[in-house]
């Protein structure tokens, strides 16, 4: 006995057949289904489009990921060098005091020009990069569109920059050429503004405060440092009343008083004096003291006979090894009254105990961060190498203060302090409430657009909950339909389905029957969803062109969408017809003997 081999795809091709014969039933469940999913397709395509119409506009704007200080910093290199490196940073350079970034824009020919803001500017600038310029390098510039129409200057063009300061009573000015190698678009900056290298606005700067700018031939002062102490001994030929001892931390700056006794004195300075004194110790607490701190307790002490002597604690030179120095400057009378060697200073010179064997080279003091020439003038009659007092108070400084020797000038000099402000970019829009809570947790009030940020991302939740809310429904609504109609179909087809048993087909081939015939009902269901969807989103980006700019559309969907729609519909149609494939199998041949 031979059996006929079923040809591959029979119940898929009975299954959609069938659905060719009940075409008005199958064009009715597909219109359903399709009526469902098109709306979904809408809703998803105006939820998307719109929100990223919104974050392409801001982040298109590198305005919008602009973060700047709401007041005046000090901030250090260091901090710079630490903040540049952090993942959600795109870009950030120190900004100097608005009083000193004012300079004159002169035009060629001309002799008045107007007055524009300076703004500092470095490599891979954001603001300049992305509104259609370059970054200038030494001896050029950018300028705003608001400068460049004022001004009437065009790309090309070379302007003068005139920089103007008052100092010692008499104005004074310099000028500089500058090329203008490119104009900003105007949603770049509203604001008459020229972007410049930060070395040049910097040199700017410290020239606007009174310094002098060698690089640039610019005149001015040497920011030479102040002196700092950590107090002062008073050596006194008599003993002061507790009264007199309290009017020496009055309006002085220091604020502590104590009597000490020679072997404590000793111990400090390495030195003993005559019995026949009383010692002092001032100090101010938890700060150092200056000069004028200095003076005013020497004006206390006038005609008293007393000796002031500041100091400095815990401060150290290495030489060919570590040594520990004391700061003494004294007139010849002060040292014969306290019955110790006159010092006759010369520039960074030192007097060194006798264990130390140096003769001159070079020094370094603060841990190794600054190095100056030394000379060894003679024996210490301390126990400790002394130092004129300017040196130490000099080294003093430099604890809280970058400070520089200057070889030319054989001095010590006082190095930039630090900024004033900074421009930062963050990477994304999504970087801006971190970077914000950042700032804010560490007491740094910040100018940000995270709130227009944390609009968008509160109408992208809205619009998210609003989509699934509907979507759910929708969903619910197109399985139940297609479950009862599948489950309705075999009800009918009893007769039918019972036949191709009588026929050969078996359980699982007739349980896959209506399976086919609701995937295929998906498919052509999605089909018509897209073109339907396609077709809206064509309407409403038509009836909104006049209010987008040239490539926006307020409904749009990635193609990769569509491919998540086809799946979801097709998986969900397969699951929703497990039931009526499942009554199928319930259905015996002989269902169409008794039909008969």
């Amino acid at each position: 006995m031979t059996t006929t081999k079923k040809p591959k795809g029979l119940v898929a091709t009975l299954a959609i057949l069938d659905l060719r014969h009940e075409w008005i039933l199958t064009l009715c469940m597909v219109l359903a289904i399709a009526a469902v999913l098109a709306p979904l397709l809408i809703l998803l395509g105006l939820k998307y489009g719109t929100i990223e119409t919104m974050r392409e506009r801001l982040i298109e704007d590198p305005v919008n990921r602009e973060i700047k200080p709401a007041r005046t910093l000090q901030l250090s290199s260091a901090w710079f060098d630490d903040f540049s490196k952090r993942d959600d940073v795109a870009f950030i350079v120190p900004t100097i005091l608005r009083g000193s970034s004012i300079v004159r824009i002169i035009k060629k020919d001309h002799k008045y020009g107007n007055a524009v803001d300076l703004v500092p500017t470095a490599p891979n600038d954001p603001l300049i990069l992305e509104n259609g310029a370059i970054v200038p390098q030494a001896g050029e510039c950018v300028l705003s569109y608001s400068a460049s129409e004022e001004l009437g200057i065009k790309t090309g063009d070379v302007v003068t920059a005139r920089i103007t300061r008052t100092r010692r009573g008499r104005r004074e000015y310099v000028e500089t050429p500058l090329k203008v190698t490119a104009i900003l678009n105007p949603r770049a900056d509203g604001l008459p503004r020229i972007y410049a290298p930060l070395q040049f606005v910097t040199d700017v700067e410290l020239y606007r405060e009174g310094q002098a700018v060698a690089a640039r031939n610019w005149s001015g002062s040497q920011p030479r440092p102040f002196l700092s102490f950590d107090g002062a001994f008073v050596i006194h030929p008599a003993r002061l009343s507790r009264i007199k001892m309290r009017m020496l931390t009055i309006n002085t700056g220091l604020a502590q008083i104590e009597e000490i006794n020679s072997e404590q004195f000793q111990q400090a300075m390495g030195f003993a004096l005559p019995s026949t004194y009383s010692i002092y110790k001032l100090i101010a607490k938890g700060n150092t003291i200056q000069t004028t701190n200095i003076k005013r307790l020497k004006n206390k002490l006038r005609g008293q006979s007393a000796i002031v002597l500041p100091f400095v604690e815990n401060l150290s030179l290495k030489l060919n090894q570590e040594i520990k120095i004391i700061g003494l400057s004294i007139t010849a009378a002060e040292a014969k009254q306290l019955d110790i060697p006159a010092l006759r200073w010369e520039k960074n010179s030192i007097l060194l105990p006798d264990n130390i064997k140096y003769t001159s080279g070079k020094a370094s003091a603060l841990n190794g961060n600054i190095e100056f020439p030394i000379t060894n003038v003679g024996k210490s009659f301390s126990k400790y190498a002394i130092v004129p007092i300017e040196l130490i108070g000099s080294l003093k400084t430099g604890e809280k203060r970058n400070i520089i020797y200057d070889e030319k000038q054989n001095s010590f000099l006082l190095a930039r302090a630090g900024y004033r402000g900074f421009r930062l970019y963050a990477r994304s829009i999504d970087d801006i409430p971190a970077l914000y809570r950042h700032f804010i947790e560490n007491k740094i009030e910040v100018i940000t657009k995270v709130q227009s940020i944390e609009k968008v991302k509160i109408l992208d939740r809205g619009l998210t909950r609003i989509f699934w809310l509907v979507a759910i429904i929708g969903i619910i609504g197109g399985i139940a339909a297609l479950i009862a109609s599948l489950y309705a179909a075999v009800e009918r087809k009893k007769r039918d389905i019972g036949i191709l048993r009588l026929m050969g087909l078996s359980r699982s081939e007739v349980f896959r029957f209506p399976i086919y015939q609701g995937i295929s009902i998906a498919i052509i269901s999605v089909i018509v969803a897209i073109i339907g969807y396609a077709s809206l989103s064509y309407i409403i980006n038509f009836v909104f062109a006049a209010d987008l700019r040239l490539g926006e559309k307020i409904c749009f969907l990635p193609n990769e969408y569509f491919m998540i729609a086809f799946i979801a519909t097709t998986s969900a149609a397969a699951m929703s017809s497990l039931l009526a494939a499942w009554k199928t199998t319930e259905i015996e041949p002989a269902e169409a003997i008794r039909e008969e």
